[in-house]
């Protein structure tokens, strides 16, 4: 729980910014913030913000307001985001958070694809942030002047208005976890276009179909976290070994589902296996898009700092707020959440290749 007042104050600045620049390139804003205050680094995000709000583009005004009966014919239309957030807004001013999105979740799910999974993982930070404090037992309407209330309506608005599908997906059915499964993800022939020409190419991929069929299917809510977590794991210890090819990118085949998995304490039980579903779809899209064909040398791996696990995460976050540039702190911060729930610095290997791939901020 953030005691200082920081991440009210950042989230309330990045609001007046829409969620894109440059007609496609998310805003990380709101995310790199919650993740800077939650790992200790509240004093740098102002400074941090003055860098980064010059990058941004002022948040687009709604024009045709988003309707309960006409909702699916503004969904996946970016033109609407200015509408959606209005949409959003108003529903979490008028209702229990909680209850929009327990709402919406299962509608946006089939669009996890949208922004390069931005979206989703913006949507994951602010329910974090729900539910960590008094938020999180909260069982009335919310208030539009609530920053964390606002910043969850502004992510699922992105969602909404990016929304899109990922083709060729075939339900989990195999007999491998997530590790193999990532393994076996065949592909996309040209690499070098962008997240939408990459998602395009998927169902032409010979092998794609069956490669997503290939990881276990959950039986068991428990077993859908469980997978889910694995998911997270094996995605965040992979980029150590495949993250050269598009550093940036990469990182998104976990930071996406690990969004998931943090959303699913809000949510009741009977979606976390289709949560699952979607977190996996996501992953294996991001690596069939951006891994490349040969892994890195295990001589080309950095070493992480010495000592506890504790200490060791907490100086590679360290290096990551330091470092500024958004993709590596979110990276950090979902290392952090692996190394944390295994006891272990293989997590922080990937974070800490990811500090040396990707260009710091000036």
């Amino acid at each position: 729980m953030d005691t200082t007042g920081t991440l009210d104050e950042a989230l309330q600045r990045l609001h007046d910014y829409g969620p894109e620049r440059d007609g496609w390139l998310s805003n990380h804003g709101p995310m790199a913030v919650e993740a800077l205050v939650r790992n200790g680094h509240a004093t740098t995000v102002h400074r941090w913000l003055d860098y980064y709000r010059d990058k941004l583009e002022d948040l687009p005004r709604g024009t045709d307001p988003i309707t309960q009966d006409g909702w699916q014919d503004a969904l996946g239309d970016p033109r609407r985001i200015g509408d959606w957030t209005v949409y959003f807004v108003r529903q979490t001013a008028s209702r229990p958070w909680r209850e929009v999105l327990v709402e919406w979740w299962p509608r946006l799910l089939p669009g996890i694809a949208a922004g390069a999974t931005h979206p989703v993982i913006r949507v994951g930070h602010a329910v974090r942030t729900l539910l960590d404090d008094d938020h999180g037992n909260d069982v009335g309407a919310g208030s539009s002047a609530d920053p964390r209330i606002a910043e969850l309506a502004h992510g699922l608005a992105y969602w909404a208005a990016r929304s899109l599908p990922t083709p060729g997906v075939a339900a989990p059915g195999g007999t491998v976890g997530p590790g193999k499964a990532l393994d076996g993800i065949p592909l996309i022939a040209d690499q070098d276009g962008g997240f939408r020409d990459g998602l395009a190419q998927l169902a032409g991929t010979p092998g794609w179909t069956a490669a997503t069929a290939a990881l276990r299917p959950a039986v068991t809510p428990g077993e859908s976290r469980d997978v889910l977590a694995e998911l997270v794991r094996a995605a965040t210890y992979r980029y150590a070994t495949h993250g050269h090819l598009s550093p940036i990118m990469l990182v998104h085949a976990a930071t996406a589902p690990n969004a998931v998995l943090r959303a699913l304490p809000a949510l009741p039980s009977v979606l976390w296996a289709p949560s699952l579903n979607a977190a996996w779809t996501a992953s294996a899209a991001v690596t069939a898009v951006y891994s490349p064909a040969t892994p890195a040398p295990a001589s080309e791996l950095p070493q992480v700092p010495a000592g506890s696990v504790a200490d060791a995460a907490q100086e590679v976050f360290a290096r990551a707020a330091e470092h500024g540039d958004e993709h590596v702190v979110k990276f950090a911060d979902t290392a952090l959440d692996v190394a944390t729930t295994t006891g272990s610095t293989g997590a922080l290997v990937g974070a800490t290749r990811a500090c040396e791939l990707i260009g710091p901020i000036p």
